[in-house]
């Protein structure tokens, strides 16, 4: 009887973790059609910024030490700032550039963050302790769950409504949302194209940051290559969402968190460890019956 509600909190979590990762590239895609996939890297870089540089396997906390309600915005602001610092040195240059050509260049910023981590930590994992309470189980309806996964689901909530009312109510998000529809018409139009796409940067960041400190409690590791699967997942999310919706994006970091957690627990045994593979097959099945995405944006429409 407490399979379902077990099922139903390690889907959400997870699904969560997705969601927000899945924001962040879809929020650079909205405004600059870009995939960036240095996403990953910006959490890796926030893990390790937790720690004292050391190729040691213990690794030694620095910012990791202070009280929570320093870290949090200290950690955000940190993502922020690499993702915006990428912006104004690399992505700021190739606007004019085809969204191939920033793709790549992308490609190439996250190896250079990668191996700037590998110089300085090493190439070994890191045990790390970032508040190892939020791991302890309690229950809710009859289920034993940590209290991160209850911690992570409430957070994705609260993300999602901030976003939503950040796009709708505020002048910036104004201009967000009309550099999505049309970016050419928008800058006719007086919309300031340096602020927002340093907005959406900063924004994709601080989500960025946000993973990792989930991540980091999760995990207790910290790796230079953790970000790798996590950004992988969160460009399918987004493609399946549709390609610069930010509620395809949400919906579809659920859904794949849930089919994750539905073939782990109803697979045979001898099966569970090609799960990924029967995941992926059913992201290629739903490419198929709808290629453009759950949720197809104005923007993806061809632009004036």
């Amino acid at each position: 009887m407490n399979a379902i509600p077990q099922l139903f909190f390690d889907a959400m979590s997870l699904g969560g973790i997705y969601a927000m990762a899945a924001l962040g590239i879809a929020l650079i895609f909205g405004v600059m059609n870009l995939v960036n996939f240095a996403h990953g890297e910006y959490i890796a870089f926030c893990v390790f910024a937790l720690i004292v540089p050391s190729t040691d396997a213990v690794a030694v906390m620095l910012l990791g030490m202070a009280p929570a309600f320093l870290l949090i915005p200290m950690l955000l602001t940190i993502g922020a700032a690499v993702a915006v610092a990428s912006e104004f040195f690399v992505f700021r240059h190739m606007r004019n550039a085809t969204p191939v050509a920033m793709m790549i260049s992308s490609f190439a910023l996250g190896f250079v963050i990668q191996n700037s981590l590998l110089a300085i930590y090493g190439s070994r994992p890191k045990a790390i302790s970032l508040w190892p309470e939020l791991n302890t189980p309690v229950t809710v309806i009859g289920a034993s769950v940590p209290l991160l996964q209850i911690i992570v689901i409430l957070t994705t909530l609260v993300v999602v409504v901030t976003l939503a009312l950040l796009l709708k109510k505020t002048k910036i998000g104004l201009e967000m949302r009309a550099a999505a529809e049309n970016f050419t018409m928008a800058r006719l139009l007086g919309v300031r194209a340096n602020v927002v796409i340093t907005g959406a940067f900063a924004l994709s960041g601080a989500l960025a940051a946000a993973v990792a400190m989930i991540m980091a409690t999760q995990t207790g590791v910290a790796d230079i290559r953790m970000g790798g699967q996590i950004m992988l997942v969160a460009f399918i999310a987004t493609v399946i969402g549709g390609l610069g919706s930010l509620p395809g994006a949400v919906a579809a970091g659920f859904l794949i968190g849930a089919a994750s957690v539905i073939l782990q627990g109803f697979l045979p045994l001898e099966a569970r460890p090609f799960r990924d593979a029967f995941l992926y097959t059913l992201v290629i099945f739903s490419l198929l019956l709808r290629p453009q995405g759950l949720f197809v944006p104005r923007s993806a429409k061809p632009r004036v």
